[in-house]
């Protein structure tokens, strides 16, 4: 064991030593094994990255949670001059559903509308996201409170003049001052603010929760009416738990249908999308992304290697002599082997380690610099490594092997 020790200790300075002596030639030899590490480590921890960012924004989501509008949140066999056709969800078609359907735990009415500005005094904050809702979405989203309340079920179907402000609209409209209770205007109408969200950050599509505002939607419907083109409706649905999603959603499919008398044979004029089914796909796309990535970085590894190998062999060229003095003072055709295979395995995890430097470095950079948390986890880091050392093996297996098969007299020889 001491010996092999002893060896790596040795491999380990020839590596140091050939990067001193030929700094331009290592390097750059080097630079293939860097580049194709910084290439798969830092797709498959900007992925991570991503996919830990996902789970964070649903996971005050159930799964089964259920969007009904007229659009299809994934790809669909209905042509889109059909589609353009199909009506929007409304305010009675909600009423209805919450009455008639079994198993549900929560369903809210909302409408998805443009961005607006809000003032209070003489501060405006503009592109704000407006959420024209019912008093259920709170159950459903589990919203986070910083201060004060959501509006309940009286003030909701009333249509009270009530907000609710995202944790940056409240910070940069107050600066500091208790908003609960202030007045602030939108949509040129008065409203009382009765709760402030905490901080959440940017969601995985670059919405901006904590630059969102919530208000009762029966204020808007009385405001705009339910046919304003600028207005997009939907209902949202979360089932009990542990329903028969199938069962649930052909119930709801048939309500919907016999409400508005849609005839055997016609299609369904609506869509039910299924957070499920959403992130399903998004699972698809990390797994394209990182099947992506592997090829690019794969691409890199082969240069490297070819990098490595071409040093390897200029190595063994420069110390053929030595090698001869080893193998006739009694070094075996293994150690000599393991000499090179040692060097090249090291050589290269220099390279994949200053990958991983890099890796960390873009990764703190970008972190600091965008609302977005990049992450370099720990098995990243292993994997990087071990990847490193795996092309570092490959590379020096030939090198190593023709070391080790030289014929000691002739070695001297040569190197004289």
């Amino acid at each position: 064991m001491i010996i092999y020790v002893r060896l790596l200790k040795e491999s380990f300075g020839f590596a140091l030593n050939a990067l001193r002596n030929n700094k331009l030639r290592t390097l750059l030899s080097l630079l293939g094994v860097t580049v194709g590490i910084f290439s798969i480590i830092a797709v498959l921890a900007a992925v991570d990255s991503l996919d830990r960012k996902i789970k964070k924004d649903l996971s005050t989501l159930d799964k089964n949670t259920v969007y009904l509008l007229k659009f299809s949140f994934g790809p669909t066999d209905v042509p889109q001059w059909k589609r353009e056709q199909f009506p929007n969800v409304t305010y009675e078609e909600y009423e209805y559903l919450k009455r008639s359907v079994n198993d549900v735990e929560a369903m809210a009415y909302m409408l998805f509308t443009k961005r607006e500005n809000v003032k209070y005094e003489g501060v405006t904050v503009s592109s704000i996201s407006v959420m024209p809702t019912t008093y259920e979405f709170e159950n459903i989203q589990k919203l986070g409170f910083k201060e004060g309340r959501f509006f309940n079920e009286s003030e909701s179907n009333s249509g009270a003049p009530l907000i609710v402000l995202g944790h940056d609209v409240a910070k940069n409209l107050f600066d500091g001052l208790d908003p609960i209770g202030k007045k602030v205007r939108l949509y040129g109408q008065r409203f009382t603010v009765i709760g402030v969200l905490k901080k959440v950050g940017a969601g995985i599509f670059g919405e901006d929760d904590d630059t969102t505002v919530y208000l009762p939607v029966n204020f808007v419907r009385r405001l705009y009416g339910d046919n304003n083109e600028t207005l997009t409706p939907s209902m949202f649905i979360k089932p009990v738990e542990g329903v028969d999603m199938d069962a649930f959603k052909g119930e709801l499919s048939t309500k919907l249908r016999n409400f508005r008398g849609l005839k055997v044979g016609e299609i369904d004029n609506f869509f039910i999308n299924v957070l499920s089914g959403f992130t399903d796909i998004l699972d698809g796309l990390i797994t394209q992304m990182n099947i992506i990535g592997w090829i690019i970085a794969g691409f890199s590894l082969l240069v490297g290697g070819f990098g490595i190998a071409n040093i390897m062999f200029v190595s063994v060229k420069e110390r053929t002599n030595l090698i001869g003095i080893q193998k006739s003072l009694g070094a075996k055709n293994r150690f000599i082997l393991l000499q090179f295979l040692f060097e090249a395995i090291v050589l290269c995890v220099i390279g994949g380690i200053i990958g991983l430097i890099l890796v960390w470095i873009i990764a703190l950079v970008l972190t600091n610099v965008l609302d977005f948390e990049f992450v370099l986890s720990f098995w990243n880091i292993v994997l990087g490594t071990v990847l490193a050392a795996f092309i570092g093996l490959l590379a020096g297996i030939i090198p190593a092997i023709s070391a080790s098969k030289l014929d000691p007299v002739e070695a001297i020889r040569s190197g004289m």
